[in-house]
């Protein structure tokens, strides 16, 4: 499960906002999701039309309740909001937290310790955290595994960011813990030159920890939240429901880039010859790093006695063995003049790539199925320059799940990215 603390210490920049939305989103396209209120205002349940009245226990209650020894069990206060969505409100005992835990041992990892419990129910958790530095968002930072930041793109927005970065990290390394730290722009006006002028500031700054995606100005968010509801409920065709539907997706490729990087490393340990990079694992297995697949030739049946075909059966050791670990390195990659695309898609009945380089004709780009593992892999041959592209799955347009280098397109969604030296 992956836990995901949205975090500053600045009040008005969007917090519960991204969380409820973020929450909902990721939800939405099928991810089991806990959304967990560490704020006393206990604005999560605001927003998702919990009536605090009828709220009997909160998220308090569960932390509290391991030092008195008498365990709660999280299960026990969950509001169920959608199919794939649950929520742990907060009140406002939470308050009166740090008293109250004042001199037990180990009171930062309650929440961790509440959380495990809960590993392998959940795909996510998100974290709504107070806007404050206190012992509830040191629990909230002990859990988690992310870390976003919105930033208000406002005046007072660059105000304080690098010093929240810094504690951010300070609290990483005291509890020798690595955690993905990333900020989000939100509440961006990019009618306002201030607006503007302070994206640049963060684009520059923090290029490397910055979401692709720009949560942006909207009115419909407020409205959704009056009305208690997520903006994919309230308005699924506005521009925040855009928004948050490509920041769940940019959240979630993230999860693909760790995926990847466990391979890498799985490989590597096992096999002592081979490093962790897949240009020096094919130069180790004397192969180019991804091959080139041309469209499966069908070998001919073997015939036996009785008329009857079968298929001539692989050979341990076959190139095919290699092919297949190979495929799971997914994504584009320049193998001498030649531009190589690998992904995944299990389900798919085909799959194909539209971009400047074909006139943005997916017909013109067809990737090939290897084998049954629902790998799809393709090799181009492109001039040296920078080229923007879009898969195409079973006719829908997305962007390259294993491509992280992306730029918005003007439908509101955004193009993969791909330079060729």
């Amino acid at each position: 499960m992956r836990i995901i603390a949205i975090v500053n210490q600045k009040g008005g920049c969007g917090k519960t906002t991204v969380s409820i939305n973020l929450a909902s989103a990721l939800a939405e396209v099928g991810r089991k999701t806990l959304l967990v209120d560490m704020d006393p205002q206990s604005h999560c349940a605001v927003g998702l039309a919990v009536p605090e009245e009828q709220i009997e226990q909160s998220i308090y209650d569960v932390l509290i309740s391991r030092s008195r020894n008498e365990p709660i069990k999280l299960t026990e206060i969950l509001w169920q909001i959608s199919d794939k969505l649950q929520l742990a409100p907060a009140s406002i005992d939470l308050s009166a937290f740090e008293q109250q835990m004042a001199g037990i041992a180990d009171r930062q990892s309650c929440l961790d310790n509440v959380l495990s419990e809960m590993d392998g129910e959940f795909d996510y958790a998100i974290i709504d955290c107070p806007p404050a530095v206190g012992l509830l968002t040191f629990n909230a930072l002990r859990a988690a595994t992310d870390v976003i930041v919105p930033v208000e793109t406002g005046y007072f927005a660059l105000h304080g960011l690098s010093k929240q970065l810094e504690t951010l990290s300070v609290l990483c390394e005291r509890y020798s813990q690595h955690v993905e730290v990333r900020v989000l722009a939100s509440m961006y006006d990019v009618r306002t030159k201030m607006a503007r002028e302070i994206m640049g500031e963060l684009r520059t700054h923090f290029a490397d920890k910055m979401f692709t995606t720009t949560v942006n100005f909207n009115t419909k968010l407020k409205e959704a939240a009056s009305f208690g509801q997520p903006i994919s409920e309230y308005d699924p065709s506005s521009k925040g429901q855009v928004d948050f539907r490509s920041l769940a997706e940019e959240v979630i490729s993230f999860e693909a880039k760790q995926q990847r990087h466990q391979i890498v490393n799985s490989l590597s340990g096992q096999l002592a010859a081979i490093s962790s990079t897949a240009d020096e694992l094919m130069a180790a297995a004397k192969k180019p790093a991804i091959r080139a697949v041309q469209a499966p030739k069908t070998e001919k049946p073997e015939r036996v006695a009785d008329g009857n075909s079968v298929e001539r059966a692989e050979k341990p050791g076959d190139n095919r063995d290699i092919d297949a670990r190979l495929s799971n390195y997914y994504g584009v990659s320049q193998i001498n003049d030649a531009i190589v695309f690998v992904t995944l898609y299990p389900r798919a009945g085909s799959v194909q790539i539209a971009g400047d380089f074909n006139n943005w004709q997916p017909a013109k780009t067809v990737m090939h199925k290897v084998g049954k593992s629902g790998v799809w892999q393709t090799k181009l041959k492109l001039p040296a320059g920078k080229y923007r592209y879009r898969l195409v799955v079973d006719g829908q347009w997305q962007q390259d799940p294993y491509n992280e280098q992306t730029e918005s397109n003007p439908f509101g969604g955004f193009n993969s990215v791909l330079k060729v030296k």
